[in-house]
């Protein structure tokens, strides 16, 4: 199955991470590749499954992409498409990969074409602003949405927001 958590609201990595604690309690094997981001964020120090970073510090400009950028998003869809086909992993999640398309740092068509046969391994796509083509093949859309949210009142905090 294609899973998807998108929308403007908060959760949307926390969601895919915790299917994947659940996998792994039921004895699966679990890959996060994780794009945009750093390595810096304290659930990878309490995870128990692979994961991969494809990001710089800080955030992304979209206005003001450089080739540091392109570079990363097609090293990260690169190391997907090998870990996909040794079929050693029954899911893996896709962290922050809709921004990759958004950006457009990576053909989504690309994407589409490598997993929307895949019949072994369960796909998790998060990032907000799914793309239309995504949500189509998709066997399961959650959208989170923000009702209320602190962060015009506080900074992200390291243990909470990342």
């Amino acid at each position: 199955m294609i899973q998807v958590y998108t929308g403007n609201g908060k959760g949307k990595t926390t969601a895919a991470i915790g299917l994947g604690m659940r996998a792994i309690g039921a004895g699966q094997k679990v890959l996060l590749i994780q794009f945009l981001k750093d390595g810096q964020s304290s659930e990878l120090k309490s995870i128990k499954f692979d994961f991969k970073t494809f990001g710089q510090k800080g955030f992304i400009n979209k206005d003001n992409l450089n080739k540091r950028d392109f570079n990363l998003a097609e090293q990260g869809f690169s190391f997907f498409k090998k870990e996909l086909k040794k079929k050693k992993y029954d899911l893996i999640i896709l962290d922050e990969i809709n921004h990759i398309f958004n950006f457009k740092l990576i053909e989504i068509d690309d994407l589409i074409n490598l997993i929307k046969d895949e019949k072994k391994t369960e796909i998790i796509l998060t990032g907000r602003n799914a793309p239309k083509k995504i949500i189509q093949i998709a066997d399961l859309v959650t959208e989170m949405k923000e009702v209320k949210h602190y962060f015009k009142k506080i900074k992200a905090r390291r243990g909470i927001e990342y």
